[in-house]
């Protein structure tokens, strides 16, 4: 910091950045040196440096992943830089965060192939203007041997296991390969190489992001980097992480009509916390918005589908939100078929050989995966034919021409002969 006392429109413009990234976050560590970054970033004019680490393994972005993406973008907002680690070298381990078990390593095609899908997502969030991209094999894959023996060096076993999945794993005699130690490791070099300033990532990340700031330390970089640590987003079940594991999500790059009816199956509960976390929207709006729901002026669908069309209007454009806004209009609330149903291309042959099982023609068609997919979606009454639904699994049906198929509440399809 300088010597010279902040001027007044200073002092507010840091109380301002304060206030704005603060907002929605489960904990800032340590929260005065957040203060001193903004306030030394506003009197030099010098943005900071603002850092996520992403896992190349899973690189289908969803609605939960944007909670420390619409993070960033503030970050953005306020004038500052962004970080985007690609951990193309961690991710030939994996993080064994949350797991109870050793994940399989990735091979260097898996990760670069990975990789490669995440900037047209992040596109969509981020301004490129303000992100840097780097791949942590850059530094980490230059260290020599010493260089690994002396950053080893620098944390115990026993802090090692102060993670809880570790932990976990030694009371339960359950293995952990000295190789796993290395994650939190390398993700800390990863700040100690780029002299990151803040780093962002969810609560389950905590252990990781300290790491950065305690071998930032070590390698006597005077200012640690501050960890800002967002809350894990429920999905759709209202209980446990959104996850594509579970089901339970809102993928961004799901067709628009997905993503709207997806939507309108958040729990109520949860909606507010949807919205404050991975929308734009202010402060002063969400108050409204919180509100009018309690005080029953805003009816829960009309802020539901107000934040599906915002969804769809975010990753796919405003015309697609209006269109995927009439038809949830139309098929669930008129209960009358859409008008942009896709058409399922059909030889004659197949059309003229008569009756062919529903669960072999489900799959032929390529609407269910499986035999045992179809199956169940037959039995808890997911599969529509002609607006009749079908609950015999052993029913045969002789599809014709123009045939309308649907699955579930927001697939449909109509035959059409070749």
């Amino acid at each position: 910091m300088t010597g010279k006392e902040l001027t007044d429109a200073q002092k507010q413009e840091v109380q301002r950045q304060l206030q704005i990234i603060k907002r929605g976050a489960a904990e800032i560590i340590p929260e005065d040196a957040l203060k001193q970054k903004i306030t030394q970033s506003i009197v030099t004019g010098k943005p900071l440096k603002v850092k996520l680490g992403l896992d190349p393994s899973a690189p289908d972005i969803h609605i939960g992943h944007t909670v420390v993406l619409q993070k960033l973008r503030q970050f953005q907002e306020l004038g500052h830089e962004v970080q985007l680690i690609i951990g193309d070298f961690t991710g030939r381990i994996g993080d064994p965060t949350g797991k109870s078990e050793t994940r399989k390593q990735l091979t260097e095609e898996d990760v670069q192939h990975n990789a490669q899908t995440y900037q047209t997502q992040l596109s969509k969030i981020l301004d490129f203007s303000k992100t840097t991209f780097y791949y942590n094999s850059s530094w980490l894959g230059e260290l020599k041997f010493d260089d690994v023996l002396k950053l080893a060096g620098k944390v115990t076993v026993a802090r090692m296991l102060e993670r809880d999945d570790f932990a976990k794993r030694y009371a339960a005699n359950q293995s952990i390969h000295v190789h796993e130690f290395f994650y939190p490791l390398m993700q800390g070099y990863d700040s100690v190489s780029l002299e990151t300033d803040i780093e962002l990532g969810g609560t389950d990340q905590t252990f990781n992001i300290l790491m950065g700031r305690t071998l930032q330390s070590a390698y006597e970089m005077k200012d640690g980097q501050v960890a800002i640590l967002m809350p894990l987003l429920e999905g759709l079940d209202g209980t446990q992480k959104m996850s594509k594991s579970l089901k339970n999500y809102i993928g961004i790059d799901e067709v628009p009509n997905e993503i709207f009816g997806k939507t309108m199956s958040i729990p109520d509960s949860l909606m507010l916390k949807y919205y404050a976390l991975t929308t734009a929207i202010s402060g002063e709006s969400l108050q409204e918005l919180r509100e009018g729901l309690e005080a029953g002026s805003i009816h829960p669908r009309d802020a539901k589908m107000k934040l599906a069309k915002e969804y769809v209007r975010m990753y796919h454009g405003a015309e697609a939100a209006q269109e995927a806004e009439q038809h949830f209009i139309t098929v669930f609330q008129k209960r009358a078929l859409p008008d942009d149903i896709e058409d399922i291309q059909i030889s004659g042959e197949l059309l003229e050989a008569g009756p062919i099982s529903i669960i072999k023609l489900l799959v032929s068609m390529g609407l269910q995966a499986s035999n045992g997919e179809a199956r169940r979606s037959i039995e808890q009454g997911a599969v529509k034919i002609n607006e009749t639904k079908i609950m015999n699994i052993h029913e045969s049906f002789h599809p014709q021409d123009g045939d309308i198929i649907q699955i579930g509440k927001r697939k449909f399809v109509k035959i059409k002969r070749v």
